[in-house]
């Protein structure tokens, strides 16, 4: 059985809260996460349609970053397992 919203959470040189609704197939109707991280950078904006998806927003400001994305493909925790990229 499917769920309607699936959570993550990963640490990768900082904190990555992700949230993915209505997933079907390899597309997801939204996704969004939500990071702190340990390095600071350059605030920045960064807005995207087509390609990947429908539309997507970054933004990132001092150590807070926040990525929205409409109607894109989903992204896949699985795979940074497999290659072993995640933490156990």
């Amino acid at each position: 059985m499917r769920k309607l919203i699936r959570f993550n959470y990963r640490y990768d040189f900082g904190h990555d809260w992700y949230v993915q609704v209505l997933n079907l197939r390899n597309w997801s109707l939204l996704q969004f996460s939500v990071s702190w991280n340990d390095y600071p950078g350059f605030p920045y904006l960064h807005i995207t349609m087509g390609s990947n998806g429908f539309f997507g927003v970054l933004f990132w400001a001092y150590k807070f970053g926040l990525d929205i994305d409409i109607l894109s493909r989903t992204w896949k925790w699985d795979y940074l397992d497999r290659v072993g990229l995640t933490e156990e």
